[in-house]
């Protein structure tokens, strides 16, 4: 296992991190993910950390609060030092008041207090904001993780799901009060959702912050169980219209144009879907670590062999033009412009893909 630094921080962490929302299984949305207990979780960890894969990502809101709670238990025979832990808050959980949600100094200190009891630990490495929330000055969510960085109860900070303005006045805000600032970014990014590269992109390369990836399959897309004229598996999490209806919606036919270069390359290297999915994410710029997923071991191994290798330039270039989608205005203008507003990743204009 490669290990990469968090953005421009000096914390080192593995380019894949196993992620835990398939712990627990609390409620119909996770359930779908999968519901993995204790004797299980503790088995995967085994095989991450036997593979070098260990940074665990989870979330207070995962099945109400059971992810953490299942994953504090997995880790308990490890050294605390051995593992990173990153877990999030911002959106409600268990306090159903008018201050049990955002990033407001009540919320984020009630927030990690719980986070830590559950995870059985005396601070989290990466500490991130699930969201960005509109309602609360940016200097007042800022200072409080600063405080919590300053009392050691959090290493590092980061955020997720935040538009460009939302982390560029972040990254402001700290450098102004010389508070902590955000290592990493937690965002979608997949062959099929190819956005942040637009202008997100861009930022963190600019001011060094690290793309910690969820979703990386392209929310279950790119698994290599879909494919043109077959029905959904069964067990497909797409199966839910909850879990559908909440994530990202690309048009089936650019789905299978994508899954359809893959499996060409999948009959050409003997690597599956998934890995050449992953592998080629592994290659684009500002990427600190995917976050992948497993229901099982078999699952977690395969997902585990997507490293210690590379696609070579001329199916990288192969799997870009698959997926390639319109840019947006004003990328599409920028674009045009490239001696003086390089894009990290230049993409062409295609037709849209269509509406599913």
């Amino acid at each position: 296992m490669n290990y990469r630094s968090l953005g421009r921080s000096g914390l080192k962490v593995p380019e894949l991190c196993f992620g835990t929302g398939t712990f627990g299984g609390d409620d119909e949305f996770f359930k779908s993910w999968g519901h993995i207990q204790d004797m299980e979780a503790a088995h995967l960890i085994d095989v991450c950390m036997e593979a070098g894969c260990n940074f665990f990502d989870t979330a207070d809101i995962y099945s109400n609060g059971q992810s953490e709670t299942v994953l504090g238990r997995a880790i308990a025979h490890l050294r605390r030092q051995d593992v990173l832990i990153s877990t999030k808050a911002t959106f409600r959980g268990a306090n159903v008041g008018p201050n049990g949600v955002g990033s407001s100094r009540y919320h984020l200190l009630e927030a990690l207090e719980g986070s830590l009891r559950r995870l059985n630990t005396d601070y989290i490495d990466v500490y991130h904001l699930h969201a960005f929330d509109a309602t609360t000055p940016v200097e007042e969510t800022l200072n409080t993780l600063d405080k919590m960085v300053r009392d050691g109860k959090v290493r590092y900070i980061a955020c997720s799901n935040f538009s460009g303005w939302h982390l560029m006045k972040s990254l402001s805000v700290s450098e102004r009060y010389g508070w902590a600032r955000y290592a990493g970014h937690q965002v979608y990014y997949s062959l099929i959702g190819r956005d942040y590269e637009w202008e997100l992109m861009p930022l963190a390369q600019d001011q060094g912050v690290g793309a910690l990836v969820w979703s990386p399959l392209g929310w279950g897309r790119l698994t290599g169980k879909i494919r043109r004229g077959q029905k959904l598996p069964a067990d497909s999490r797409l199966q839910s219209r909850l879990v559908l209806d909440a994530g990202p919606r690309p048009g089936w036919e650019y789905v299978y144009k994508v899954v359809d270069a893959l499996e060409d390359l999948s009959r050409e290297t003997g690597r599956t879907v998934p890995q050449l999915a992953l592998n080629w994410l592994l290659q684009r710029p500002t990427i600190s670590t995917l976050i992948i997923g497993a229901r099982n071991e078999e699952q977690l191994r395969a997902n585990l062999a997507s490293t210690g290798w590379n696609l070579s330039a001329e199916q990288v270039a192969r799997l870009d033009a698959a997926s390639v989608v319109p840019l947006a205005y004003p990328y599409w203008h920028q674009i045009q412009f490239e001696e003086r507003n390089p894009f990290p990743v230049p993409q062409v204009l295609t037709n849209s893909p269509d509406s599913e």
